[in-house]
């Protein structure tokens, strides 16, 4: 069986699922396992419960909502002790060519900007998990990556639960074709915010270095003789 194959059942069984109890552990559970395993994307899992709960009236969206970010910042804590106990090179997904640049550029940001770029890369999937990992890979202070990641799983949460609501609001009487483009609409604007984020994050590294060439370069006064 393929992803593309296991993801769609995955989604199938979700659905079956929206009328039941059982769907908010699911829910914290899948935004857990995202946070360390990105094929796995619960974006596309919240905006399709949201189109549900939208067209239906199940499954309850506040408890989707606060399932949704508990799971996503357990995932990230898990991410962040896998990085800090076995480092990021022993990670398949991030031996990759891509994974390997995911994992440089967010050494890089986490170094200047922290805070932002914890909360920015929580919308990128594999640029989640390369940030978290690194992060305790490189030693970054837990209690701050605590809290900047639950900001971060409580704004994405919101903005995925958005997302389905909007779908749903939109083809209110689509409601698969609603599921269809809000999924599609998230992965277009992760992958948005990914391209965003890069190059802020580049501008603002090549305009430190100017700087720092700079305060090089600039005279240093001179030492005054003190008398003897």
């Amino acid at each position: 069986m393929d992803l593309t194959t296991f993801l769609d059942q995955l989604q199938g069984w979700i659905l079956q699922l929206a009328g039941s109890g059982w769907v908010y552990p699911v829910m914290t559970a899948l935004a857990t396992i995202d946070g360390f395993f990105p094929p796995l994307p619960s974006e596309s899992v919240i905006i399709t419960l949201a189109v549900a709960a939208r067209s239906a009236g199940e499954p309850w969206l506040p408890g989707i909502l606060v399932t949704a970010a508990v799971g996503a910042w357990l995932g990230d804590q898990i991410a962040y002790q896998i990085g800090k106990t076995v480092g990021t090179d022993r990670i398949r997904v991030l031996r990759t060519r891509r994974g390997r640049e995911a994992v440089s550029f967010a050494r890089q940001a986490l170094a200047r900007r922290g805070a932002s770029f914890i909360i920015a890369a929580r919308y990128v999937p594999i640029g989640r998990v390369a940030v978290n990992m690194s992060a305790g890979a490189v030693g970054y202070p837990r209690r701050r990556f605590m809290i900047f990641s639950a900001i971060a799983a409580a704004m994405w949460a919101v903005y995925s639960m958005l997302i389905g609501v909007a779908a749903g609001a939109w083809l209110e009487h689509h409601p698969l074709l609603a599921m269809v483009v809000g999924v599609a609409v998230g992965v277009l604007l992760g992958v948005v915010l990914d391209l965003v984020v890069r190059r802020v994050t580049r501008r603002q590294a090549a305009q430190d270095a100017q700087a720092a060439v700079a305060h090089a370069a600039a005279p240093q006064p001179a030492a005054r003789d003190v008398a003897a």
